[in-house]
Formats: structure tokens, C-alpha cells, sequence
């Protein structure tokens, strides 16, 4: 059975490439939605740009596959007289990695383009370095004063993205900004493609969703839940590997991009599901990592489990490497898998009921 296949390969790079940034992701959503289109019977979107493609409409059972569209970013704050300017963040951006990064800043004319700047080795304190942090980050876009800046039309409130585009290691790395969690959105897509092509008959409705606003508190799932009100839903998001330097396995636990889809414990994850989950990974020989997470999971897997007065969920996991950088990295062979996994587990589910702790 085949995964990615070459169509897939160019959806990824162009769906990847495009920025999503939280609250503006409806240009990458409108790619999703052309690349799932044929493999669907309907599509939907809400008022804040979640896309949802459904198959086999109109049943009782509802279950839904998910993964997040948006991707982290940051906002034009502050713009000096001299033409510089400060930002704030739009999601978790990382200020340790700013520094000499070009970015794109969007607006009503267009993307302007800038670089963060930062002060030059030969000028900075060295009995004590100043480090990089929000209130001392500030882009240059190679204007002179504030008036200019505003001619180009920047202000308070533009979207700042970084430009860095996809691209592969060593035949099967993947490497890109916002691989969190738009591949997400690709192995869903994926999923249902499997689903068509292997002319899967499913005994309940699917809701694939692709969510906006996760990176600032699930927001984007916490609302198409209450429009939905599934019974079912698989989560798809990343996690950390934690075999690269300066991570400490003993808090984080111990995961690595190649060794397959991160199965994980948590009180939001309902054991049941997980155990269906787990046992479809070990029937069809889908190699998998077990991973535990204290109080919340803190992906779109809390917002649909605590909806609706409980909603049967799981989360499977993409191991990932350098998380909220622009060089996100993950293994081929886990995305391949992840999908294979979800493809699977869908096929094993009959009803509501089977998950009950209480039969």
C-alpha cells in the first residue's frame, strides 16, 4: 500500500512553504482543502477558518482525525522614529533564535521584507552579554524613520513570519519552519486519500479537521468541537525528540525521530481508544513509542476530550527535532507511519460503546 507517493511530496513542499501564521491561516487552508477535495464527499469551514473535510456523511457515529493549520509568528508592536521596529509574539516564538533572521512582515501591499537585526560581536559587553530576549529584539527593513516604515504599510498589528522553506537531509529528513503542526495537516490528508483509493467503507461519519489557533490554547478546536460534537477523535501533533543535545530524558522521556508514531498517556487520552490504537500498531506490525504527560498533553487532544460532556479521544504523536525553530526536522518513515497508524485504528472502530470502562 502505497504513502507518500510524488503528488504527496509536492503538496507537502507547497503546503509547508506557504505561512500560516495564527489567525491568518486561510491561504494555506485553501491548499488543503484542493488537495483533499477529490478524496472527500464534503467540505466545511467556520468563522475563524477551520477547514473540516467530511466522509460519509449523515451517520449517528461521528469521528473525527485532527491535526493544527497555524503556525507560530509575531506581531509588529512598537516602530521607533528611526524606522526600527519591536515586536511582540503571535504563539510561542522563540527569541533565542531571532537574531540575524530575515523575516517577511505582511501587509495590505504586500510582504515588506526585513531582518532581525543585532548588535555586532565586536560591540557587545564581554564580561557580560546581553542575551537575546522579546524587549531587545527589533526588526530593520532598512527604513530611516517611522514615517517611511508606515508609507510601506507596516503598523501595529502586521504578522511577521520567517521565509526559511522546506527542504530534505539525507534523503528522508524533512526539514522546514512550521512542520508544527501543518504536517499534521498533510497526514490527515493522507489518511483520507488511503481511505479513497483503498475503497474503505467506514461504518460511522468522518470529520477530518484541519484546526486554526492551537499555538495560542487550542482555540481552533475548542470551537469546531461544539460544532461537531464528535464521539471519537484522533489527534495528530508533534512531540519532542529527545536524543539531541541538552534535553533531559529523564523529564522529557525518551523519543527519537525513525522509531515510528509516539503513542501517549495522559488523562485526556481515554485508555481505551489508546489501547485500540496500540494493538492495531502491534497487529500490522507498525513500529510505535510510548510517551506520558503530566495533567495536560497540551494539544488540540485536551480541547475535543473535555467538549461536548467527554469526547472518546486519543493523541498520535510526530517525533520532531528542533521544535519552534525554523528548522523543524522530522523523519519520513514517522509521517509514513503516523498516517499508516491513523489509517488503520479508523478501520477498528465500531461504536461509542466499545470504549466504555464500564461494559
Amino acid at each position: 500500500m502505497s504513502i507518500l507517493n510524488e503528488k504527496s511530496e509536492l503538496f507537502i513542499e507547497k503546503y509547508l512553504n506557504n505561512p500560516s501564521p495564527t489567525g491568518y491561516e486561510s491561504e494555506g487552508q485553501k491548499i488543503w482543502m484542493d488537495y483533499i477535495r477529490p478524496y472527500v464527499d464534503d467540505i466545511f469551514t467556520d468563522i475563524y477558518g477551520t477547514a473540516v473535510a467530511v466522509v460519509n456523511p449523515g451517520k449517528s457515529l461521528k469521528v473525527v482525525i485532527e491535526g493544527h493549520s497555524d503556525e507560530i509568528s509575531w506581531y509588529v508592536n512598537y516602530i521607533t522614529d528611526d524606522g526600527l521596529i519591536y515586536v511582540i509574539r503571535n504563539g510561542g516564538s522563540d527569541h533565542q533564535i531571532a537574531p540575524s533572521k530575515r523575516v517577511h512582515i505582511h501587509t495590505a501591499n504586500g510582504i515588506v521584507e526585513g531582518v532581525f537585526g543585532w548588535p555586532a560581536i565586536h560591540t557587545r559587553n564581554r564580561d557580560k552579554e546581553e542575551a537575546a530576549k522579546i524587549d531587545n529584539l527589533f526588526i530593520d527593513i532598512g527604513c530611516e524613520t517611522k514615517a517611511e516604515v508606515e508609507a510601506k504599510g507596516v503598523h501595529v498589528g502586521c504578522v511577521i513570519t520567517y521565509p526559511d522553506t522546506f527542504t530534505v537531509l539525507n534523503e528522508n529528513k524533512y526539514v522546514c519552519r512550521a512542520i508544527d503542526n501543518r504536517m499534521g495537516g498533510v497526514m490527515i490528508a493522507e489518511v483520507a486519500r488511503l481511505l479513497k483509493e483503498n475503497q474503505v467503507e467506514l461504518p460511522y461519519s468522518l470529520y477530518i479537521v484541519n484546526a486554526v489557533q492551537e499555538e495560542v490554547g487550542l482555540r481552533g478546536a475548542e470551537m469546531i468541537t461544539n460544532t461537531i460534537k464528535p464521539d471519537i477523535a484522533i489527534v495528530t501533533d508533534v512531540c519532542h525528540d529527545t536524543t539531541t543535545p541538552m534535553i533531559n530524558k529523564k523529564i522529557e522521556g525518551d523519543v527519537k525521530i525513525g522509531r515510528g508514531p509516539v503513542i501517549t498517556y495522559a488523562p485526556a487520552v481515554q485508555n481505551q481508544l489508546r489501547d485500540l490504537i496500540v494493538k492495531a500498531a502491534q497487529d500490522k506490525e507498525i513500529p510505535f513509542q510510548r510517551l506520558a504527560s503530566s495533567r495536560v498533553t497540551g494539544t488540540d487532544t485536551d480541547a475535543f476530550a473535555y467538549s461536548n460532556g467527554g469526547v472518546v479521544s486519543a493523541l498520535i504523536s510526530l517525533p520532531l527535532r528542533y521544535m519552534h525553530t525554523t528548522v523543524e526536522m522530522v523523519h519520513k518513515h514517522d509521517v509514513e507511519n503516523v498516517v499508516k497508524l491513523i489509517f488503520e485504528s479508523l478501520q477498528r472502530i465500531e461504536s461509542k460503546e466499545q470504549f466504555s470502562y464500564f461494559k
